[in-house]
């Protein structure tokens, strides 16, 4: 007996049925038998990996995403470029510099001239002087004193005080010639490093360039380039040029690592004689490590706001993309199954534009269903109607040879003759009906005045009376001068209202009257048509706005189409209205039972 949950089962050699073959992942086949699924940790990483790929690589998640990215990162951008810390930073630097100039000037001019108590007296002079006349140190005698800066006794000094601030410091002479740099003082017991060269032709790599390129477009703006100067070159620095004239000076430049150098000179003076000068710089990353720890921080914020972001984003996106993904394909669903009934996704309950498509969707797909469906019943009515008059005609053709009186081929002739009238009435009414919804739509909807086409169809109906003795009277209820108009298409209505007093004509006994009345309801114009004939029968208020119903008894088979009030339901229906019939009551008969005094149909427009 054949297993039915194990179909196509291979059998060896023997002929015994082997186990079925387990395909994996990989695509290889190994021959086991078949156990029960269990979700590994594997399978659930690989379904939760899959759906984050289809949902994070969507064209709308990818472009909100990207957005709301692109706009963080030029906020970022921005605010590293534009910082004022690093402003702040270079000015505050530039004070403290200038003070800690001033301070060690002083305490240079204060211990590093050269026999300063060495004074020598001229007795000659002293005996070329007249009554009033003095002979002191403040005298000429003391212009001709020189003090020059003494490197041996300067060095300690300046090794003391510069040594814990980490700034550099060169002293220049009144020739501006190098006398001492701190990155030359070194005490007793101090190790020496020297930093060796790099070798030639060896370049930076990849990394450092991109890092000083980056620090440098970060740092440069409109600050000149850092240029070590030699020796006797003192005078090629714009501060210590201006402080060797007794200004104190300050530069901030950017040498060739994109590291910006701050640098202040202060002279330095004894008895209000300029010495020399006293040039303060910071170290090459001095202040960028500051600068470089407050963009870290400002990066980690980054890295955090842009986490942040992307959750939010791809939360936003899942509320857009998934729904908008699940309707496009339910909508392509239904572009390929037009048999069967594909349900869109209702997402009616959001009050936002992804409600209204959904909403939009489903009332698309349901008014594209019902068209489908009418189509199938119109075509499967049609081919019904035809088929009658069609069969009639073929009995009739073919029993014609076989008549042998000339009353018989009379009366077959007959038959023929009505057949192909009701075939032309019918294909005429179809006709009329499949274009009806094209030119419907085609045609834009105009104010009509219902009150001058009644006015009008009721005045043709009196004259026309379609063969019977049936008047017409028309009312309308309400203020004289209100206005009767909804929008539409004039001739399309006029068809219903011409229709309708055709059907109430054509049930009317003779010399009776059908009665039109109109009036407005609120938003809606609502027109009754009454007539005094033998009303509806119960259980038909429907059928007769069926395709092809009709029951006249009174009337031969075959005299009508039966699309008339179908027609004239459809085209109120196209212009949002409502039609329905109903019977009007009498006064009550002897057994005091009610009795119909005629049909009324009632339609109902949206007003403008």
């Amino acid at each position: 007996m054949l297993d039915r949950t194990q179909p196509n089962q291979p059998e060896d050699a023997d002929g015994l049925a082997q186990p079925p073959a387990v395909i994996d992942d990989s695509g290889s086949e190994d021959f086991a038998p078949v156990e029960k699924h269990r979700w590994r940790p594997s399978d659930i990483f690989k379904r939760a990996s899959q759906y984050f790929f289809s949902l994070t690589f969507s064209s709308l998640t990818r472009r909100i995403v990207s957005l709301n990215l692109v706009g963080l990162v030029a906020l970022v951008v921005g605010i590293l470029y534009l910082s004022q810390f690093r402003a702040g930073l270079i000015d505050a630097r530039v004070q403290s510099l200038l003070v800690q100039a001033e301070i060690i000037s002083g305490a240079i001019a204060a211990s590093a001239t050269v026999d300063s108590n060495a004074i020598t007296v001229d007795p000659d002079r002293l005996s070329d002087l007249k009554t009033g006349e003095s002979y002191g140190p403040n005298d000429e005698a003391l212009s001709g004193l020189d003090f020059p800066i003494n490197p041996e006794r300067v060095a300690p000094v300046l090794r003391r005080l510069i040594l814990p601030t980490k700034t550099r410091a060169r002293i220049y002479d009144r020739d501006g010639v190098l006398l001492l740099d701190s990155r030359s003082l070194y005490g007793r017991g101090d190790v020496l490093r020297f930093e060796l060269p790099a070798p030639s032709g060896v370049k930076p790599g990849l990394w450092d360039r991109m890092t000083t390129a980056i620090r440098t477009w970060l740092n440069r703006g409109d600050l000149p380039l850092y240029h070590e100067l030699g020796p006797e070159n003192g005078n090629g620095y714009t501060e210590v040029q201006q402080a060797l004239g007794g200004q104190n000076a300050a530069m901030v430049r950017i040498n060739d690592r994109g590291e910006v150098i701050v640098s202040v000179a202060v002279p330095v003076q004894r008895f209000r004689a300029v010495r020399g000068a006293l040039m303060l710089s910071t170290q090459g990353d001095d202040i960028d490590h500051m600068v470089t720890a407050e963009r870290l921080a400002i990066l980690k914020v980054f890295g955090i706001a842009a986490v942040v972001m992307i959750a939010l984003s791809l939360l936003l996106a899942s509320t857009i993309a998934g729904p908008v993904r699940r309707l496009a394909d339910s909508a392509e669903r239904v572009r390929r199954r037009i048999k069967t009934r594909i349900e869109i996704p209702d997402f009616s309950s959001r009050s936002d534009e992804i409600g209204h498509l959904s909403q939009a969707l489903r009332d698309m797909t349901d008014a594209l269903y019902n068209r489908i469906d009418d189509i199938e019943r119109f075509a499967a009515d049609v081919a019904h109607e035809l088929k009658n008059p069609l069969t009639s005609m073929r009995s009739a053709v073919e029993t014609l040879p076989l008549a042998k009186s000339d009353d018989s081929r009379g009366r077959l002739l007959a038959v023929i003759e009505h057949d192909v009238r009701r075939l032309d009435r019918l294909i005429s009414d179809i006709s009329d009906a499949s274009r009806l919804d094209a030119e419907l739509q085609r045609q834009d909807a105009e104010p009509v005045d219902i009150r001058q086409m009644l006015t009008t169809l009721v005045t043709i109906a009196n004259e026309t009376r379609h063969g019977t003795d049936v008047k017409v009277e028309t009312r309308f209820d309400g203020n004289p001068a209100e206005t009767f108009s909804v929008p539409g298409h004039d001739s399309r209505l006029g068809q219903v209202i011409a229709n309708l007093l055709a059907n109430a004509q054509s049930f009317s006994e003779p010399g009776s009257k059908v009665r039109v009345t109109c009036r407005r309801r609120r938003r809606e114009v609502e027109i009754l048509i009454d007539d005094d004939g033998p009303g509806i029968r119960p259980g038909a208020f429907e059928k007769i706005f069926e395709r092809f119903y009709t029951d006249r008894p009174h009337q031969g088979f075959g005299q009508n189409s039966g699309l008339g009030l179908s027609i004239s339901k459809q085209i109120i229906e196209a212009h949002g209205g409502k039609i329905w019939a109903e019977n009007r009551p009498g006064p009550a008969d002897t057994e005091g039972d009610a009795r119909i005094a005629g049909a009324r149909f009632v339609v109902r427009l949206p007003a403008t």
